[in-house]
Parts: C-alpha cells; sequence; structure tokens
C-alpha cells in the first residue's frame, strides 16, 4: 500500500547569503534542531509538455500555480521508492499531495497511462496527467538541502538548498545527480514553511538581520537558463 501525504501550508521564500545564513543559525541555536537525517541531496524530474505549458503558466501566473514531479532523497537504487508529486500555490498558500511508488511503477505509469494504485491522490495526479494530455519528464533538478526543525513549533521548518543545478537529458533519477549549476555559490535559497502565522521571534530575528523575502523558481530559472543555450531567451541572472 503506498504511503499518502498531504501538505496544506505558507512557503516564504529567501535568497540570502552563507553568511547571513550563517549568522541566522548562531542566533537561534537554542531553538532549531537539525532535520535527524542530516544533509541530503534532493532530486526532482519535472513533468510538462513539449511546449513547457506548466511551467510558462507558472511563470506567468499571479494566483494558481501547478507542478507534476517525481522526487527522490539522493540516487534511487534499484528498487527503491520514490515520491510522485502535485503541487498547487493558490493565493500564497501551497497544497502538495505526494505518494510512494517505485521507480518502475512511476515509468510505468508514464509510459502507458495505468495507475499503479487507486487513491484519492493518485485521482488527482491522473486528472492532472490527462488535463495535460500525459506530460512527460522534461527537466531533472538536484541541490543539496540541510532542514531545520523546532519542537515548540511543530509545523515549522527551514530549509537551506545550495549547488542548484538541472539538466535536460538522461532524465532518470538513477542515472547521478550532476547538471548546469544556476545558483551562485555566495547565494542560498531559504524556505520557512509553516502551517499558520511565522512565530514572533523569528519574524522578529529576520527583521534584526535584514532578511527579506525573494523570488526564486528553481524549476524556472533552470527553464530560462535552458532556453538562452538554446537561442531563445537572453538569459540573466538576477540574483
Amino acid at each position: 500500500m503506498p504511503e499518502l501525504y498531504f501538505f496544506k501550508r505558507i512557503e516564504k521564500k529567501y535568497v540570502i547569503t552563507p553568511a547571513a545564513r550563517d549568522k541566522l543559525l548562531a542566533t537561534l541555536s537554542s531553538r532549531l534542531t537539525p532535520d535527524p537525517h542530516g544533509r541530503s541531496t534532493v532530486m526532482s524530474v519535472y513533468l510538462d509538455t513539449a511546449d513547457f505549458r506548466l511551467i510558462r503558466q507558472s511563470l506567468d501566473a499571479k494566483v494558481y500555480k501547478e507542478k507534476l514531479r517525481i522526487r527522490s532523497y539522493g540516487i534511487p537504487p534499484a528498487g527503491a521508492s520514490v515520491f510522485f508529486e502535485i503541487k498547487k500555490k493558490y493565493k500564497g498558500v501551497v497544497y502538495k499531495r505526494r505518494l510512494t511508488m517505485s521507480l518502475a511503477e512511476a515509468l510505468h505509469y508514464l509510459q502507458t497511462g495505468i495507475a499503479p494504485c487507486d487513491t484519492q491522490i493518485m485521482r488527482e495526479i491522473d486528472y492532472a496527467m490527462q488535463l495535460y494530455h500525459n506530460p512527460q519528464p522534461v527537466m531533472l533538478l538536484a541541490y543539496e538541502r540541510d532542514a531545520y526543525f523546532t519542537e515548540n513549533v511543530p509545523d515549522l521548518r527551514i530549509t537551506f538548498d545550495t549547488g542548484v543545478r538541472y539538466r535536460a537529458t538522461e532524465l532518470s533519477l538513477s542515472s547521478g545527480d550532476a547538471g548546469t549549476v544556476i545558483l551562485p555559490p555566495d547565494k542560498v535559497i531559504m524556505e520557512i514553511k509553516t502551517n499558520g502565522a511565522m512565530p514572533l521571534w523569528l519574524a522578529d530575528t529576520l527583521d534584526d538581520l535584514h532578511i527579506y523575502p525573494s523570488r526564486f523558481s528553481k524549476y524556472g530559472t533552470a527553464y530560462q537558463h535552458h532556453l538562452a543555450q538554446k537561442g531563445e531567451l537572453s538569459y540573466v541572472c538576477n540574483l
């Protein structure tokens, strides 16, 4: 039986320097606890149409965004489970549905359209896949993530992503995590994820350290860089 996961939360993104990250962690050392799994390499294969309809809609949208992807933590060995995910963002609130399946099951579903199970989340994924006429893997993104939580606020999670990279060939999670780097080494993507309002102590700390929300879409930036490599867009890194 696949494991089912539901997420509804607010996610705020910040583009900061490693020095700012280190200062923030030092300031909050008594409140934050590192994830017990330690640093992980997040790998995601994004599904899209041949003309990249989903990411184009996402980059243009102001209210609603939607993504489909298959994710693993590290390079999955043979027989390992992966996460098939549908992620939606509406008016600043993120709704994510994911279920586990083997990589072989995920690939078989992409090739045949035959769902490996019958659950509410699978039906939501299947509806989106049919709506977009069976989107296929178009890009793989990978990055290193350090995650923290606090026992006093169980739904609060802070993550720091570095080494963001992508490739538009060899689109299998089992083919490794190599790719073209699109995040400069002097930048870190921080995300704060919570089910409700941010704790006052965290908001005050961010204000004291002059850390403010930023916009950075990993898939969107990779897509724009990919177009630039093909000569279809002038790519400018605005970080």
